[in-house]
């Protein structure tokens, strides 16, 4: 079930919170929306730009994984670019709709937790994921995930309403 939509008008604690809310609500969105289409529109495309729902699943999986564990922690996370192939996005045969919808949960509970122990102020830290320049605070980097759910779930509604799926916000 989709989470609700993180008005402006509900009280939280602290800007944490807010950004925390809204990545929560887009994951859901795009689990939810991912989860009612049938299997054989999973690895078909519907646009010119030929992605399709399961890679975008990968995809944002691997954006909060770059941006969160291989940026702001500056972790070694073997592949970072893992969701692609030949310059497009690749999900391979073996890999299910369950599967990458549970590696992109599990992915969002680690964002979760490192956004919970941290200050949005706290830069980044140093490493090949910045190419040199200085690390964005949290609070950046953040704003830069909720922007890229955002877009792509807005892509993936139209997909949807393609075939023909459920449409609304």
């Amino acid at each position: 079930m989709t989470l609700p939509f993180p008005s402006p008008t509900v009280p939280a604690a602290d800007r944490t919170e807010v950004f925390l809310r809204y990545l929560d609500f887009f994951r859901s969105t795009l689990i939810e929306k991912v989860s009612g289409l049938p299997e054989q529109e999973l690895r078909r495309s519907r646009l010119p730009s030929a992605w399709t729902p399961l890679e975008l699943v990968k995809h944002l999986r691997y954006v909060e994984l770059r941006w969160i564990e291989w940026g702001f922690e500056g972790r070694d996370v073997g592949e970072p670019w893992g969701d692609r192939r030949d310059e497009r996005w690749h999900v391979t045969p073996e890999e299910t709709r369950d599967g990458l919808v549970e590696a992109l949960r599990a992915q969002g509970a680690h964002t979760r937790a490192v956004v919970e122990a941290a200050d949005l102020d706290a830069p980044g830290a140093p490493g090949p994921r910045w190419d040199g320049a200085e690390p964005p605070p949290l609070e950046r980097v953040l704003f830069h995930l909720v922007q890229e759910y955002a877009r792509h779930v807005g892509h993936l509604d139209v997909v949807v309403e393609l075939t023909g799926g459920p449409t609304g916000e």
